[in-house]
C-alpha cells in the first residue's frame, strides 16, 4: 500500500510506518483505551482496571499494533513533525470500519480527529462504520459534520451508538486531497 499524505489546518497525515511508529501507535491505543476504560468506569459504573494493566483483549493492539492492525490502515496525524493523532481503519466485506481515532488531548481543536477522519472517508470505498460512546459529545459532533448518520446496532453494549457514512455522500472526502508521499 502506498505511503499517503495530505496536509490540512497544519496537520500532516500519513501512513503509518513499520517499525518506526510502533512505539507512537501503541503509547496512542493505549491512552485511548485507558482512558476509554476510566469513562467507562466513571458514567457506567464498570469496574476499572488498574492503571497498570488493560484488559488482556486490548493488550496486542498496544504491545504490536503492526501485526495487530495487519490489514488495515494505520494513519498518524502530525503537527510540526510530531505525532499527535492516530486512526485506525479496518477493511470487512462492503464497509470500513474505524476502530480506532484518537488525538493528544494537547492539541484538540485543531482539526487532528478531523483530518484522520477525512483522510479515512477519500480513500474508504462503500460505507465506513464506528462507534462511539454516548458521552462523546465533541466525537459525535465531529462524525455528524462529516455525514455519520445513526443506525442499528451490530452488538449489544447499552449507551454504545453506531454510525455510519457513505463517502459518495461526503463532501469534504470528495474535495480533499490524499497524495502518494512520493508526489
Amino acid at each position: 500500500m502506498p505511503a499517503a499524505s495530505a496536509s490540512r489546518r497544519g496537520v500532516t497525515v500519513r501512513e503509518a510506518e513499520w517499525p518506526g511508529d510502533a512505539a507512537f501507535v501503541g503509547a496512542a491505543v493505549s491512552t485511548y483505551l485507558r482512558q476509554t476504560e476510566q469513562e467507562k468506569h466513571d458514567v457506567l459504573g464498570d469496574p476499572a482496571e488498574s492503571e497498570a494493566e488493560l484488559p488482556e483483549r486490548y493488550r496486542p493492539e498496544v504491545r504490536d499494533p503492526a501485526t495487530a492492525y495487519a490489514g488495515g490502515r494505520v494513519l498518524v496525524a502530525e503537527l510540526a513533525g510530531a505525532p499527535v493523532g492516530v486512526v485506525i481503519a479496518l477493511p470487512h466485506a462492503g464497509y470500513t470500519e474505524i476502530k480506532r481515532l484518537w488525538a493528544d488531548p494537547a492539541v484538540r481543536g485543531r482539526g487532528v480527529g478531523s483530518a484522520l477522519l477525512d483522510a479515512v472517508l477519500v480513500e474508504a470505498e462503500g460505507a465506513v462504520r464506528l462507534s462511539v460512546w454516548d458521552w462523546r459529545d465533541a466525537a459525535i459532533r465531529l462524525y455528524a459534520s462529516r455525514g455519520f448518520r445513526p443506525v442499528d446496532p451490530w452488538d449489544d453494549r447499552d449507551r454504545l451508538l453506531r454510525f455510519e457514512s457513505r463517502t459518495s455522500l461526503h463532501p469534504a472526502a470528495e474535495s480533499s486531497t490524499v497524495r502518494d508521499s512520493k508526489g
